[in-house]
């Protein structure tokens, strides 16, 4: 099992190498962490978009282009869909957006014809190394969807799982979080959460998979919190995901990792056939290379 960030990368570069789509790839940022994921072995690199402008950040950066296949694009919704289809056809094993807005790169990868839509829900999965934690944490959805029902938290679940086997945690355990541990009917994230774990003796996560909830922060993820409120769970103060019941909850937990507790952190979209790689330009370049590398290898254990 991965144990931290930096291992992801070791693994990555040792394993077959991906091939990346990069959509609208004239950004600098981007481009930084492209160059050291191919330097690395992780990625092969098909770069869509203005060729002349990518020509010219990579020199200012010293990007080795040979390995990298260039293709023009006249503006953000070629390159979108031009990196879309480099997918769908088997050209490229997964998806990362460059200087294009997310919403012209997501409404390429849902066009029905394009081949990538799924029947699940997309959402967005953080994986984070909290220098406080004994392990990877990951969170969703902070991201995406703003106030998910519980079927859509039931997908968003599934694709976090994803994420989790990828990196190789067996068994996963989840803590479906909310501001108490009991059920109570004038707090729906209680209800749905209770919902969520019951399902898992039905088997609908799959095998090595342990759900509980309602829970609230502090025993998802402390020990002694767990010990002081005499709250026992085999996930309690050792959960590997956390869901939240909504962005509200998942943005705030998300910035606090990042700006509080100084976690390094690689965020993904799952739902589509895919990963898709979708960073802030706010995002350190640790963030961005740690995010390729993840994509690689969640592309990698979709192949096997």
């Amino acid at each position: 099992m991965i144990q931290h960030l930096d291992d992801l990368l070791q693994i990555a570069g040792k394993t077959k190498k991906m091939k990346l789509a990069v959509a609208a790839a004239q950004d600098e940022d981007v481009l930084k962490a492209v160059s050291e994921a191919a330097k690395m072995k992780i990625v092969e690199p098909l770069l869509f978009g203005n060729v002349s402008e990518i020509r010219e950040i990579a020199d200012r950066i010293g990007m080795d282009l040979s390995s990298a296949e260039l293709i023009q694009c006249e503006d953000f919704q070629e390159a979108a869909a031009g990196a879309v289809h480099a997918v769908s056809s088997g050209k490229a094993d997964f998806l990362m957006k460059g200087l294009t807005d997310t919403s012209v790169l997501l409404k390429a990868v849902l066009k029905k014809e394009a081949g990538l839509r799924t029947n699940r829900l997309l959402s967005h999965v953080m994986v984070y190394s909290p220098q406080a934690y004994h392990k990877l944490l990951l969170l969703t959805d902070g991201g995406m969807n703003i106030t998910p029902d519980l079927q859509d938290k039931k997908e968003i679940l599934m694709n976090a799982l994803e994420v989790a086997r990828a990196l190789g945690i067996v068994p996963v355990k989840v803590a479906c979080l909310a501001a108490k541990e009991k059920v109570d009917d004038k707090m729906e994230a209680t209800i749905d959460a209770a919902k969520l774990a019951e399902a898992q003796t039905r088997g609908i996560y799959g095998e090595n998979v342990i759900v509980d909830g309602p829970m609230a922060f502090d025993l998802a993820v402390s020990k002694e919190a767990c010990k002081i409120k005499k709250f026992e769970s085999p996930v309690a103060g050792d959960a590997d995901i956390l869901l939240v019941p909504n962005i509200e909850m998942g943005n705030g937990i998300g910035k606090a990792m990042t700006y509080m507790a100084q976690a390094a952190s690689a965020g993904i979209i799952m739902g589509a056939r895919v990963p898709i790689v979708l960073v802030s330009r706010a995002d350190e370049f640790k963030t961005k290379l740690y995010s390729i590398a993840l994509g690689s290898m969640i592309a990698m254990n979709k192949q096997t």
